[in-house]
């Protein structure tokens, strides 16, 4: 939280003055990986579906196919008379900061990176706080003494992930081993369902028996790979415990759904802010998937293990790093 605190400190967005708009018309912008990824974008999805059904209110939307289409999306929705314009996903920031002064009644959302404009709100998650709590259920899960982790693209948000929950698992069995791969470096790294389940075959071979996925697209294949080996998974962003039910150990659960209905309906209620959100363990904006799915899995001694975790992170009493802030990870 380091990071988020720091920017929040210096940022010149926190205050800014609430948007006395009319009824929204929101569009909303899906990241590479697809509107249906089952993870990220789906989240985003999730929250726009929401918003329309208690509104009647319709929205745009649009799937990104390439990184050229960024800028464009955005000025197109913007010229159009969209409010607020939505987009999920860090890679967007350059054409954010590009788009948003040239249109300033316009009321813009990024998920997952800021950008300094007023009429900007730049909603951030404290990913490695709910990365930790899985984390601790992967330490207890595991008879081999070795988990795994396999992220999508090599950027310090997915390495904010891999180090919050190897402190996580760490702190509950210090010999424990864990292990982690991430997929590329490229916008192809959040859609590649074949090599995920490669990666995780591959970790699977050097002992692991529980596997964190946090890839969007790409983790599908590391589930299902997971569940054919017959060990544990753990899915990310959304519930994704129904997709194999037995073998999902829980979700890292991240309310970008809650991001995406809150900014189409601040909008309409004419109560639209700029700044920065954090949401993290003490917003309910991560967690962990407790459900019918995977209720047999967790024991007693595991929720309240959990459950003092998360606790405690609240409180400050467990400080977990976020790689974010100096591209370390203390447990590696």
């Amino acid at each position: 939280m380091k990071l988020l605190k720091t920017l929040i400190a210096t940022t010149a967005l926190v205050g800014a003055a609430t948007f006395a708009n009319a009824q929204a018309n929101p569009a909303l912008i899906f990241d590479l990986g697809g509107k249906f990824d089952k993870s990220f974008n789906e989240m985003s999805y999730t929250g726009a579906e929401r918003f329309r059904e208690e509104t009647g209110i319709e929205y745009r939307e649009f799937e990104l196919q390439s990184d050229a289409q960024r800028e464009q999306a955005l000025r197109r929705f913007a010229q159009a008379g969209n409010n607020p314009v939505v987009v999920a996903g860090f890679s967007n920031a350059t054409a954010m900061a590009t788009v948003a002064p040239d249109f300033p009644d316009t009321s813009f959302v990024i998920i997952d990176m800021v950008v300094d404009a007023p009429n900007v709100r730049s909603v951030v998650f404290a990913e490695q706080e709910g990365s930790y709590l899985v984390g601790v259920l992967a330490a207890m899960a595991s008879k081999s003494g070795t988990i795994s982790f396999v992220g999508g693209m090599d950027i310090p948000l997915i390495s904010a992930f891999e180090c919050g929950y190897a402190q996580g698992a760490k702190a509950t069995n210090p010999d424990i081993t864990v292990l982690a791969t991430m997929t590329g470096t490229d916008g192809s790294a959040w859609n590649n369902p074949v090599k995920g389940g490669e990666l995780t075959m591959s970790q699977i071979e050097s002992g692991s028996d529980v596997v964190f996925a946090a890839a969007g697209g790409t983790g599908r294949g590391v589930l299902q790979a997971a569940t054919d080996a017959g060990i544990f998974a753990i899915g990310v962003d959304a519930n994704q415990n129904y997709m194999h039910p037995g073998n999902m150990l829980t979700s890292m659960v991240k309310r970008v759904d809650e991001a995406v209905f809150n900014a189409f309906n601040d909008v309409n209620n004419g109560e639209f802010t700029a700044g920065i959100q954090v949401m993290g363990l003490a917003e309910d904006g991560v967690g962990w998937a407790l459900d019918e799915h995977n209720e047999a899995l967790i024991t007693d001694e595991m929720r309240a293990a959990v459950e003092a975790a998360r606790v405690a992170i609240i409180a400050g009493d467990i400080l977990v790093h976020d790689y974010r802030t100096d591209n370390t990870c203390p447990v590696e």
